[in-house]
Formats: C-alpha cells, sequence, structure tokens
C-alpha cells in the first residue's frame, strides 16, 4: 500500500502511481445486444481479470485484461449455451477473450458554451473579446479515451473505450482504489460471430452491434 492514496493532476483527484487489479466484488463485464431487431437483451461474463498499470504520467497508463468465456450468462440457460457453441464464442477452442490497451487521451472538459465564446471573437477579430472563464479546475473532466485491442476467437480488432473515472480513495479497509466505468460499440461479425437468422419482416434475429457495459473497482497492490 502507498502512503499516499491519492494526487492531484490538472485539478483533478486520480489515484496514486502504481499497479492496480480489478476488485472481483466490484465489477461488472457486460454487453448489450437487440433480438428481433426490437428489443434489447443484456448479458455479462461473471468472471474476468484486469491489471491497471497507472503511470506517473497518467496518460501513459496501460490495461490488460482478460474475460473467461465461458462464463457469459444472459438469464436464459439455452440462450448462454448457444453463445458458448461454435456459433458465436466456441469457448472450447477460444476460453478466453482479451483486450490490451494501446493508448490514453483526456477528454477536457469544454463546454459547448466555452467554444462559441472563442469562436465568436475569433471571428470577430479580437473586437468581441469574450470575457468568459474556462472552467474551474474542480470541474474538470473525468473522461477518457482508451485505445486499445479485443480479441476474440483469436480475431484482433482496434476497439476504443470511452472510459468515465469515477473517482479515487482509501477505503474502510486501508486499501488504495479507484472506480470507473466505459462503454464501446462493436460489430460482433467483425471477429467471426456471424450466426444469424433473416426475419421474413426483415432485419434478423440477433444484432451485429454489441455494446460493451464495464464498471468496476481496481486495488493498488504492494
Amino acid at each position: 500500500m502507498t502512503d499516499v492514496a491519492t494526487r492531484t493532476w490538472d485539478g483533478m483527484t486520480i489515484p496514486a502511481a502504481g499497479t492496480y487489479r480489478l476488485d472481483q466484488a466490484h465489477k461488472r463485464i457486460g454487453f448489450l445486444s437487440r433480438h428481433m431487431m426490437v428489443s434489447p437483451v443484456r448479458g455479462e461474463f461473471a468472471e474476468a481479470s484486469a491489471q491497471i498499470f497507472v503511470a506517473e504520467d497518467p496518460l501513459l497508463s496501460s490495461v490488460t485484461a482478460t474475460v473467461e468465456a465461458p462464463s457469459i450468462t444472459t438469464g436464459s440457460v439455452d440462450r448462454d449455451t448457444h453463445l458458448k457453441s461454435a456459433d458465436f464464442l466456441d469457448v472450447e477452442r477460444f476460453p478466453t477473450l482479451e483486450y490490451r490497451s494501446t493508448g490514453v487521451e483526456w477528454k477536457r472538459n469544454e463546454d459547448p458554451i466555452f467554444q462559441w465564446a472563442r469562436l465568436r471573437s475569433h471571428r470577430l477579430g479580437g473586437r468581441g473579446r469574450s470575457h468568459i472563464s474556462p472552467p474551474r479546475p474542480d470541474s474538470q473532466s473525468g473522461r477518457f479515451v482508451l485505445t486499445g485491442e479485443l480479441t476474440v476467437k483469436g480475431i484482433t480488432r482496434s476497439v476504443d473505450l470511452q472510459v468515465n473515472f469515477g473517482g479515487a480513495r482509501r477505503d474502510p479497509y486501508g486499501q488504495n482504489i479507484f472506480g470507473f466505468s466505459a462503454t464501446a460499440e462493436i460489430n460482433r461479425e467483425d471477429y467471426g460471430l456471424l450466426w444469424n437468422v433473416a426475419l421474413e419482416s426483415g432485419g434478423v434475429l440477433v444484432g451485429r452491434t454489441v455494446q460493451i457495459e464495464i464498471a468496476g473497482e481496481a486495488i493498488h497492490q504492494a
């Protein structure tokens, strides 16, 4: 455990540098797709691990994650069995899904009103100078883009995760933690998950687009 749980970076409280692991008791590796083109079906992978290296420069941080494919669950035994089969994840041949980050980008807090004011001032050639102040440091954005590579069924594609940083602190048990959530959107057919049934009314039985939904906490490793 580090002596200091958090630090300040560009007006934002972030975790101390070090290696963190995904807390198994506080995680959700979820997804959403559409059935019959009309209804959302949510599911998740119950078993997953991740290691997060928080660098001294936060924008040099990195993540590696492993998801256990057989742990997929959607609340329907028959559907789960089909998703584990060769029609979809083929878990016997490909027991894991892997993610490896390749970069981090910070999404600065930029309210459209400030963008408009600066643009207007620029167009007026300085005649209409704006006196609007930029956002205060304590309103800095906790939004990041984590670029990386997702491997499913042996096929690797680039996937950018839209990450919301939830905050960092020391918990009542003396552990340094931070929270986060992340989303992304992928086309399952890019990973060879091609099974489908055409509907007489048009469209397909299973949506091609899959929304990824992740939430969790990470604990500092001594």
